[in-house]
C-alpha cells in the first residue's frame, strides 16, 4: 500500500512546517493603512491595545480621536453635540478598522476611489453592539448609511437636502440594525459572546493579550473548510488554498522515494509522530 504510506508522509510533513495563512496577520489594503502589521509603541488612547501589532499609525490613531479628523473630513456631530459616551464607541469603531490585523477572514473588494478593500460581515460580540447602540439611542442622525449619499458641498459630511435629523433609535430600532447597517454591512449583528472565540471585539484588555487573534484563525479555517464556500471561492481563498498544499506537491517526488515499495500497509505513525486524518 505504497500509495497510502505516500499520503501519510505528506500529511506529517504539511502538518510540521510552518506556512503562513494569508488570511491571518494582515493588513487591508485601503486609504491609511501600512502595508504590513507590526509593533507601534505610541499608539493613542482608544487604539492603544493594538500596539504590539497594529496596522495603524500613531498619526492616525491620534487622528481617530478627533471629532473632525483629516482621515476622511467626517463630522460626528452632523446633527448636534455626540455624547461622549456615544462618541467612545465610533472612536473603537474607528480603532479597530484602522489597526486590527486581525480581519483578513472579512477582507473583501472594495469600487472606491479611496480604497482597494474594505471589511464585510465581520462577526461582532453581541455586547459591542448592543452596548454601542445603548450608549447612542438619544443621539440624533439623518442617514442610516454612513458610507455614503451625504452633502459634501463644503468639504465635510452635512445632512442630506430635505433629511431630517431624529434618534438613533428611530433611525435603528435594534442594535442589529445599527451595528449591520451604519457602515454598509461591514458589521455583522452575532448572539455569540465577548472570550467565546467565535466573534471580533472592539474592546479588549490587552494585558489578557489580543482575542481576535484565535478568532481569526477559526473563520480563516472556517473559511477553507467549508465545501459551499469552495463552490463559490474567492481569489483569497484560492490563495489560501493554494498556499497550504504546495508544500505537499513539492515533497511528492521525495515520498515517492523515501517509501519503499513494500512498506506494509498504511500504518498511523511515520518517524514516532502519529498522524491522524482528516
Amino acid at each position: 500500500m505504497a500509495v497510502g504510506q505516500v499520503l501519510l508522509v505528506l500529511l506529517a510533513a504539511c502538518a510540521v512546517m510552518p506556512v503562513k495563512d494569508p488570511l491571518l496577520n494582515i493588513c487591508m489594503n485601503a486609504k491609511h493603512h501600512k502595508t504590513k502589521p507590526g509593533p507601534e509603541d505610541m499608539l493613542h488612547d482608544q487604539c492603544a491595545p493594538w500596539k504590539d501589532n497594529a496596522c495603524c499609525t500613531a498619526n492616525t490613531s491620534l487622528e481617530a480621536h478627533k471629532d473632525q479628523s483629516n482621515l476622511y473630513n467626517f463630522n460626528w456631530n452632523h446633527c448636534g453635540l455626540m455624547p461622549p459616551k456615544c462618541k467612545h464607541h465610533f472612536i473603537q469603531d474607528t480603532c479597530l478598522y484602522e489597526c486590527s490585523p486581525n480581519l483578513g477572514p472579512w477582507i473583501d473588494q472594495a469600487d472606491s476611489s479611496w480604497r482597494r478593500e474594505r471589511i464585510l460581515h465581520v462577526p461582532l460580540c453581541k455586547e459591542d453592539c448592543d452596548e454601542w447602540w445603548e450608549d447612542c439611542k438619544d443621539y440624533v442622525t439623518c442617514k442610516e448609511n454612513w458610507h455614503k449619499g451625504w452633502n459634501w458641498a463644503t468639504g465635510t459630511n452635512r445632512c442630506p437636502w430635505g433629511s431630517m435629523c431624529r434618534p438613533f433609535s428611530h433611525v435603528f430600532p435594534r442594535p442589529k440594525d445599527l451595528c449591520e447597517k451604519i457602515w454598509s454591512n461591514s458589521y455583522k449583528y452575532t448572539t455569540e459572546h465577548r472570550g467565546s472565540g467565535r466573534c471580533i471585539q472592539m474592546w479588549f484588555d490587552p494585558a489578557q493579550g489580543n482575542p481576535n487573534v484565535a478568532v481569526a484563525k477559526y473563520y480563516a479555517w472556517k473559511k477553507r473548510s467549508s465545501s459551499a464556500q469552495m463552490e463559490n471561492a474567492t481569489p483569497e481563498t484560492n490563495k489560501a488554498v493554494g498556499v497550504l498544499l504546495w508544500p505537499a506537491l513539492v515533497l511528492l517526488p521525495l515520498a515517492l522515494v523515501v517509501v519503499p515499495e513494500g512498506a506494509g500497509g498504511c500504518g498511523s505513525q511515520w518517524m514516532g509522530v502519529p498522524v491522524i486524518a482528516p
